[in-house]
């Protein structure tokens, strides 16, 4: 019997007695995802293949690289060539935020552990939105915000070579609303480790403002840290989900593996 717990009282939860992803059990994990942004199953040690599967069925999976549907996680150079790319998952960020549509989920299975770090914390922006005061709110609406690859680079590299900064601009940047107001109704933050900067406001006003949003979004009270164990599958909302992994050794035996659920709906 499928049974389902929540990891906080804002977002997330667990669901226990899931034996097999069959087509009877995925609406009800899509739907519990749809309102809690986070969905733990402990225990389903996913090979490649059944991951694969498993996201098709959840919608069409992103290709990260032309043919391949999975992706390693991994800081250590050995394991994936996206090692220097990914340290910039330490920070907190939102995924596809330089694109006209984001994912949609993401998948993250666990075949390995660090013995000592690597969870991965979530923060929920819907949760975030609908406690900012009203005032708060009036002060926000209207806003845009410049995402670009170069603003969440800087947290991982704060004094980048001419030619790390060359590289990262030849990137595309995207604007964005503040809030984003979705069609379903809901509204959230679009925040985090991408987002350079308010367009048209004082640069030192703007990183203040940006600033004060991610402290308030990522208190604990909006947080969930998994720690997690060797066979755990994690699904999160990415449209909604501040998400970083939590620092480890790069040569631990840390190992994730990665699918992404392509998403449906422009940012605002």
């Amino acid at each position: 019997m499928i049974e389902t717990r929540a990891l906080t009282p804002a977002f997330g939860v667990e669901v226990t007695g899931v034996e097999s992803l069959d087509e009877a059990v995925v609406p009800r994990l899509t739907e519990a995802l749809k309102w809690r942004g986070v969905l733990l199953i402990r225990g389903l040690h996913l090979d490649d293949e059944a991951q694969i599967a498993f996201s098709r069925k959840l919608g069409t999976v992103v290709q990260p690289i032309p043919g391949e549907e999975i992706m390693t996680v991994s800081l250590d150079p050995a394991k994936t060539r996206s090692a220097e790319y990914l340290k910039g998952t330490l920070s907190w960020h939102i995924d596809d935020t330089t694109n006209d549509v984001p994912a949609k989920m993401t998948v993250l299975s666990a075949r390995h552990v660090a013995a000592i770090g690597g969870e991965t914390e979530f923060a929920s922006t819907y949760a975030a939105y609908e406690n900012l005061p009203e005032s708060q709110r009036k002060r926000y609406e209207g806003l845009r915000v410049l995402h670009s690859f170069e603003a969440a680079q800087r947290t991982v590299y704060p004094d980048p070579t001419d030619e790390q900064v060359e590289l990262w601009r030849r990137l595309p940047t995207h604007e964005s609303s503040l809030i984003w107001d979705r069609r379903d109704g809901r509204r959230s933050l679009v925040i985090g480790a991408t987002a350079d900067h308010i367009v048209g406001m004082d640069p030192v006003e703007s990183r203040e403002l940006l600033d004060e949003l991610l402290a308030w979004t990522t208190q604990e009270r909006f947080c969930y840290t998994h720690e997690w164990q060797v066979g755990d599958v994690v699904i999160w909302d990415n449209t909604g989900m501040l998400h970083r992994a939590l620092p480890y050794d790069p040569s631990s035996e840390r190992l994730m593996r990665r699918s992404t659920i392509a998403g449906d709906e422009a940012w605002s």
